[in-house]
């Protein structure tokens, strides 16, 4: 027979370990404001690492890169870049990008909804996201079906509850609400919902403006307090290889004039749109990613500009982007190097290429995080909730 008191005890001691209500060794950890415990893992020498950088400024010196937005040519032209106004290429000096760097902060508060909420975002500090950008949701019971304003709001009540997802994102495109009237809607669920630091697509300024009036409503500032602080942000996207389109150049524009944070992240996939070695995909990457900050800078010197990367490899066989690979985790550790090359805070990627969430997801998904983990990624996005 099982003597009841040495049950109750053992009772008490599970109690303990997993922190039920009433135990006086419930667990209490601080997810909020995370810093990074490990010492950042290379991947390239130093020497590489300058080489590569010295490669990129030379890409964007002697072969430009494509800027489709005419204000954004003007802007460079005016600031002592080359611009062929009949290719649209743009030849941007090795000085220009370095004066850019220099002006470009080094740490980035970032104010959430309630001063719990704030962040700061630089070297040495962690942010996980969820997964962003999806026109599809699943969950369990209603499978895999479109996105809908509905998942989106139930989106933000989840990111609003794990204290270890620091900032919102575009998780899914509500795409029940017309594109017109998408940012309204996507805005009003972060804002009403969530206290943490919201999310603004970049979609043309009429949208951009509109969305930050919002944010300064809802977070009662002033036109002065809300271009003198950060209060939202967005992601930038190169169209690669070294081409920036006219949303997204409008983007970094509008979004340095407001003083509020930009994420430049080309994304180059090797095999695919950039060189198939690590090494050239991240000279391509780096390239682009210093076109968008160096536009950024000279619109707005000391604009909060995040530095990105997303560079993984495609299936040789099929097409596929691949996620979780080994060229993946290199692509960004060799990242971490140049973002600390540049002293920038910087994002990278996580996500899982599996079609549902199984083995593959959690293998693929686990590799990504400690990639960007020992890599010492400011932002991961895609840590959590990203398949396909």
């Amino acid at each position: 027979m099982i003597d009841e008191a040495a049950r109750d005890q053992r009772r008490e001691r599970r109690r303990g370990r997993t922190g039920e209500a009433g135990s006086e060794s419930s667990r209490r950890p601080n997810y909020r404001s995370l810093k990074n415990p490990f010492l950042p893992q290379p991947v390239f020498s130093d020497d590489q690492v300058a080489a590569i950088h010295d490669t990129a400024l030379r890409v964007l010196e002697e072969l430009g890169i494509k800027v489709l937005l005419p204000e954004a040519r003007a802007i460079l032209a005016k600031a002592g870049a080359l611009v062929d106004e009949d290719s649209q290429m743009v030849r941007i000096g090795r000085d220009m990008v370095e004066a850019a760097l220099a002006s470009a902060p080094r740490s980035i508060p970032a104010y959430g909804g309630a001063r719990s909420r704030d962040l700061i975002l630089e070297l040495g500090s962690m942010t996980f996201l969820a997964g962003s950008g999806a026109p599809n949701v699943t969950d369990l019971e209603r499978g895999r079906r479109p996105g809908t304003l509905a998942a989106f709001e139930e989106f933000m009540k989840l990111l609003q509850h794990f204290d270890v997802l620091h900032m919102l994102g575009p998780c899914i495109e509500p795409q029940d609400v017309d594109t017109r009237f998408r940012h309204f809607a996507t805005g009003r669920a972060q804002l009403t919902l969530s206290d943490k630091f919201p999310f603004v697509f970049a979609r043309g300024t009429p949208q951009v403006e509109d969305s930050f009036e919002m944010v300064r409503l809802a977070r009662g500032l002033s036109q002065e307090e809300f271009r003198n602080g950060a209060y939202c942000y967005t992601v930038i996207n190169t169209n690669s290889p070294r081409q920036l389109d006219i949303p997204m150049a409008q983007g970094i524009i509008d979004f340095a004039r407001f003083g509020q944070v930009s994420i430049i992240t080309p994304f180059c996939l090797a095999g695919a749109m950039a060189p198939i070695t690590v090494a050239g995909a991240l000279t391509l990457q780096h390239a682009e990613a210093l076109a968008g900050l160096t536009l950024a800078q000279i619109v707005r010197p000391g604009a909060p500009v995040v530095y990105g990367s997303f560079s993984s490899n495609v299936d040789m066989k099929s097409g596929a982007p691949a996620f979780g690979t080994p060229e993946h985790i290199k692509a960004t550790l060799g990242a971490g190097q140049l973002a600390r090359f540049t002293g920038l805070p910087w994002r990278s990627g996580g996500g899982s290429a599996a079609n549902v969430s199984d083995a593959q997801a959690a293998h693929e998904t686990q590799f990504a995080l400690w990639g960007s983990v020992l890599a010492g990624a400011t932002v991961c996005i895609h840590a959590a909730g990203w398949l396909e």
